[in-house]
């Protein structure tokens, strides 16, 4: 079909715009260039013919994916217009300055449980591609592996000093959407055709995932350390 070919066509050309974005340090414009590709992308398939037993999981995913980076748009717009930051340094301004730190946390993990999902609808159509049993299989192996090391290095500079338990009960929605997505990325290659598109889209649907399971337990150890709770000074998130 025309219209799914060139939906397919927009969704990689958008993709490639938000990529050369992101290394360009714009965040704005490489969330609407991903916001867009998405957009495209859930077309195509709602327009394809294939894959019908997964095509409502997979357009799911898509538009899980989608109304993420939607939610991340808005809020970087928000913080891009917001006036009046606060000092560090005394109680009440600290108190405020935690709050909104605990508040962004809190966003993010919004945002990480809707990207698990979505990476669990697009984990169900990488299974349902029958296997070809082809030797990309042990690039795409090769490469899981090494977000593999690139996820467990993120997480091994937070074992020191912080709590584990409470680590893990902040930023399980990301590390879930991070090992789903880098198993899918294992898989992916056993199941490509020639043009690589399903390697290609789990490898940067990886790089998404690690990335944000990293930058949330960052922002996660950062806010702790300021808090302090193991030292009696925990700010209980609010106000008065």
């Amino acid at each position: 079909m025309r219209l799914s070919s060139g939906l397919l066509v927009a969704s990689v050309a958008a993709g490639l715009l938000s990529v050369a974005a992101t290394l360009l340090a714009m965040p704005a414009a490489s969330l609407q260039f991903g916001l867009a590709t998405l957009l495209a992308l859930l077309g195509h398939v709602l327009a394809s013919r294939g894959g019908r037993r997964v095509r409502w999981a997979v357009a799911a995913g898509i538009g899980l994916l989608a109304v993420v980076a939607a939610m991340r748009l808005f809020w970087y717009q928000e913080q891009v217009h917001e006036t009046g930051l606060v000092a560090y340094g005394h109680g009440a301004a600290k108190t405020a300055l935690l709050a909104r730190w605990r508040e962004l946390i809190d966003r993010e993990r919004l945002a990480a449980l809707g990207l698990a999902l979505g990476v669990l609808g697009l984990a169900a159509g990488v299974l349902a591609v029958p296997a070809r049993g082809r030797r990309r299989g042990v690039a795409t192996g090769v490469l899981a592996l090494l977000f593999f090391a690139w996820l467990g290095l993120s997480f091994a500079r937070e074992f020191g000093p912080y709590p584990l338990l409470d680590l893990l009960g902040t930023v399980w929605p990301a590390l879930l959407a991070a090992l789903v997505a880098v198993g899918a990325l294992a898989l992916s290659g056993w199941r490509a055709d020639r043009r690589w598109l399903l390697p290609v889209g789990s490898v940067l649907l990886s790089l998404g995932a690690v990335n944000a399971c990293a930058d949330l337990a960052a922002a996660w150890s950062g806010w702790w350390v300021m808090s302090r709770p193991a030292d009696g000074a925990f700010l209980q998130v609010g106000w008065r």
